[in-house]
């Protein structure tokens, strides 16, 4: 084995260390916070809800009660029923789930094409980097949903063209994060060391740079996810999501506005549900940068 391959073997085996103990050290802190707590175990219940939702339900989301038209909260219906009797809580669970395996999804996909974007334009700079970059700007001068008024004006109605609405909304910001965290670490004494030892480009980007540059991508998935779901929200309650009878968080707040005077529960359990999801992602992503961030870490 050649001096070069020993040398580069050693460097990634150290690599992997100091960050296996980089991701435990800021685990710990992020639970140790208790913004941090907090949000992880608001965000557990949600994702138990939704993922559980036809086990903790046990209504049909679409079947009607014909002796039960708008009943407020009982141990039958724990968040009453609407005007055509169905179960509300059944509701709220499966639209609960449509929205985070949408918005989840959605920013995954949207992160992982703008961060190796961002990666690689930040890395090799020239040309590339400028022609993505005013492209970047050009897409974050619209806000999220106009962009997804705009993209379902064109493709039609649908959950997957709401994803792909997220997802475009999705890749500028990861784009930009990137490559600011690649013009950061580029020049470092780790990098230059690869580079000597003979490392390609791909395995320095993604070997080796993308593992320090990543957490703070993590804050940013956070805040993208409560995005996704304010923009799954409000197509829904445009009338541009789910289509009925299927459930929809936006979609149930906008069916109670003629029955808010009567049936209180009606728009209360939805914007709840709403309200505390977003709460948890915008905990989680300040715990993630509080966590991460030494700054932020020396102010705490």
């Amino acid at each position: 084995m050649s001096v070069a391959a020993t040398g580069q073997e050693g460097l990634t085996t150290f690599r992997s260390r100091v960050t296996q103990s980089m991701w435990a050290d800021t685990l710990r802190r992020l639970l140790r916070n208790p913004q941090g707590a907090i949000a992880v175990g608001g965000l557990l219940v949600i994702v138990v809800a939704a993922v559980a939702a036809p086990l903790i339900a046990w209504h049909d989301p679409i079947a009607q009660d014909a002796s039960a038209r708008l009943l407020s909260p009982s141990w039958n219906h724990p968040f009453g029923t609407d005007e055509l009797r169905r179960d509300l809580f059944s509701r709220n669970l499966h639209g609960l789930q449509t929205a985070l395996t949408l918005s989840f999804l959605a920013v995954l996909t949207g992160a992982v094409l703008g961060t190796m974007t961002g990666f690689t334009v930040g890395f090799v700079r020239g040309w590339a980097d400028a022609f993505v970059m005013r492209l970047v700007d050009a897409l974050l001068a619209f806000p999220g949903l106009l962009v997804a008024f705009a993209i379902l004006t064109i493709l039609g109605q649908g959950l997957e063209n709401i994803g792909i609405a997220i997802v475009v909304f999705a890749i500028p910001g990861f784009t930009r994060l990137a490559r600011a965290q690649m013009l950061g670490e580029r020049n470092k004494d780790y990098v230059l060391a690869a580079q000597v030892l003979g490392a390609s480009t791909p395995r320095i980007i993604f070997r080796h740079i993308v593992l320090n540059a990543l957490p703070p991508l993590l804050t940013q998935v956070a805040l993208a996810i409560a995005s996704g779901v304010l923009i799954v929200a409000a197509l829904g309650y445009f009338g541009l999501g789910e289509q009925a009878p299927t459930p929809s968080l936006g979609g149930l707040v906008n069916d109670s506005r003629p029955y808010l005077q009567h049936a209180w529960w009606y728009p209360v359990f939805p914007g709840a549900i709403l309200a505390f999801l977003l709460l948890c992602l915008n905990l989680l992503a300040d715990a993630i940068n509080a966590a991460i961030n030494p700054y932020a870490r020396r102010l705490s």
